[in-house]
C-alpha cells in the first residue's frame, strides 16, 4: 500500500540521549536500547471515517518516537497497518451506500493527506489488512500446528491460555477484560467457546461479506492476527516499541502479542509497549460511536494551519488523557506566530541550552510538553531584546522541525 510523502528533516548539530519510555507492560520506565534500526510499529486505521484527533494525538506522539530514535543517532524501521476490511467499515459501507472497498481507498487517502499536512514521518511499510492476508494464513496455520486453535461452526478460534504471558500486557485480571472485551470486539457470549476470552483467527464466510479461500475454508483473519502477521514480516521478534492508543491495551495488543508467541515460542512479541491516552470532547471520550469528532480534515479545509493543530498536540503529554476545546488551538495559532517574528529575527537569546532541554524532554518519556515550554522561553527571551546568539533563529528553527515536526 502506497504511504505518504515524506517532509525533510534537517540535520541537527548535537546527537540526542537514549530514549526512555514508559513501558504498559512493566508499568514502569524503560530506556530503548535498540540494536541495529529501531523498530517500531504503530497500530493504524480502519479507514470508515475522517482522522479525528484522537488519532491525530497517537500518530503525532510516535512520530515524537521516531524524531527521538533518529536525534539518538538511530535508524528507524517504522511500520503501520491499515485495517481495510473489517465489521466497522463493511457496516459504514452498506449504510452509506457504497463499495466497501471504494470506501476503505478514500479514507485511507484522507488519512494520507492528514499525516502529510501534520508533518508525520511516513513509515517504511504501510500494509493493508487485504494485502496482508497470505501472512495472516501463514500465521494461523503455525498456530494450528501448536494445537492452540479450535473451531466454532465455520470460524477458527485461538485459545488465549495457550500463551503462558497472557495478560501481561495490559496486567489486567479476567474481570477487567471480560468488561471490555465486548465493547471492543470480543464476543465473549458465543456458544461453542472454550473460553470467553478467546478470540477470533479466521472469520468463516458470511453472506454479502468479502472472503478469501485458505486451508480454513472461505473467510478472512481476525483483527488481532492482522498485526501480529504484519510485524513478525516485516520487523521481526522482539522488535523495540508496540505502539497505539491506550484502547488498544485489550484486548487488541494483548492478543496480538499472544498469538505471536504462542506461533514462536521463546520470544517476546515486543520489547516494550507504548500507548498514548484518550483525547475527549464535549465531556467525553472522543469517538466515532458518539458522534463528538474533530476532524483533521474539517480544520484543514478551514484554512487552520496544520502547525497549530500539532502544536496543540505537543502542548499535552501523550500518556495523558484530555479535552479538545477550540481555545487551545487557537492559543497555539497565536504561539506560532510569535515564535514565527522570533526566528525571522535572526539574532536572539543562545540556542545551544534549548536544543539540549529539547532534547533531552522528548528522550525523557516524549516529554513535548517541556520542550515547547523550552522554545516558548526562548521565543520571549529574543522578543525581549535578546541578541546573544546571532544565529539563534535558524537553529531554533531546524530544532522544532528536526525534533517536533513544526514548521516554523
Amino acid at each position: 500500500m502506497q504511504t505518504w510523502s515524506a517532509p525533510e528533516v534537517p540535520s541537527l548539530p548535537v546527537t540526542g540521549p537514549q530514549v526512555s519510555l514508559y513501558d504498559t507492560a512493566t508499568r514502569g520506565r524503560v530506556e530503548t536500547r535498540p540494536e541495529g534500526p529501531a523498530r517500531l510499529y504503530v497500530c493504524g486505521i480502519t479507514p470508515y471515517d475522517a482522522t479525528h484527533m484522537g488519532h491525530a494525538a497517537t500518530y503525532v506522539a510516535f512520530d515524537l518516537l521516531n524524531r527521538a530514535w533518529r536525534a539518538a543517532g538511530h535508524e528507524v524501521t517504522f511500520v503501520q497497518n491499515v485495517t481495510d476490511v473489517d465489521d466497522p467499515l463493511l457496516e459504514r459501507a452498506t449504510k452509506v451506500g457504497v463499495d466497501w472497498r471504494e470506501l476503505a481507498l478514500r479514507e485511507t487517502q484522507l488519512f494520507r493527506d492528514d499525516m502529510e499536512a501534520l508533518r508525520v514521518l511516513p513509515p517504511a511499510h504501510y500494509i493493508g489488512a487485504v494485502e496482508s492476508i497470505p501472512l495472516a494464513i501463514a500465521l494461523i496455520e503455525r498456530l494450528v500446528a501448536t494445537g492452540a486453535t479450535y473451531t466454532v461452526d465455520t470460524d477458527l478460534y485461538f485459545s488465549v491460555t495457550a500463551d503462558d504471558a497472557f495478560g501481561s500486557v495490559s496486567g489486567w485480571d479476567r474481570d477487567q477484560m471480560m468488561a471490555i472485551f465486548a465493547e471492543r470486539g470480543g464476543d465473549p457470549e458465543r456458544a461453542g467457546k472454550k473460553d470467553p476470552l478467546d478470540c477470533v483467527l479466521w472469520r468463516g464466510e458470511r453472506e454479502g461479506e468479502p472472503s478469501w479461500d485458505s486451508p480454513f475454508g472461505p473467510g478472512r483473519p481476525g483483527w488481532h492476527i492482522e498485526c501480529s502477521a504484519i510485524a513478525l514480516e516485516h520487523l521481526g521478534h522482539a522488535f523495540d516499541v508496540q505502539g497505539g492508543g491506550s484502547d488498544l491495551v485489550f484486548p487488541h495488543h494483548e492478543m496480538s502479542a499472544g498469538e505471536a508467541q504462542v506461533a514462536h515460542p521463546g520470544t517476546p512479541f515486543a520489547q516494550a509497549y507504548a500507548h498514548a491516552g484518550m483525547v475527549g470532547y464535549d465531556g467525553e471520550k472522543m469517538s466515532k460511536s458518539r458522534g463528538n469528532l474533530v476532524f483533521v480534515s474539517a480544520l484543514r479545509l478551514s484554512e487552520v494551519d496544520p502547525m497549530a493543530i500539532r502544536l496543540t498536540l505537543l502542548r499535552q503529554h501523550y500518556r495523558s488523557d484530555w479535552e479538545w476545546t477550540d481555545g487551545l488551538l487557537w492559543d497555539a495559532v497565536d504561539t506560532l506566530d510569535a515564535w514565527r517574528l522570533a526566528v525571522a529575527a535572526g539574532a536572539g537569546a543562545p540556542a545551544g541550552p534549548v536544543v539540549e532541554t529539547v532534547l533531552a524532554a522528548l528522550a525523557d518519556d516524549l516529554d513535548a510538553p517541556r520542550a515547547v515550554a523550552a522554545i516558548e522561553e526562548w521565543a520571549v527571551a529574543t522578543r525581549a531584546g535578546a541578541t546573544d546568539d546571532r544565529d539563534a533563529g535558524a537553529s531554533i528553527r531546524s530544532l522544532a522541525d528536526a525534533a517536533l515536526g513544526l514548521r516554523l
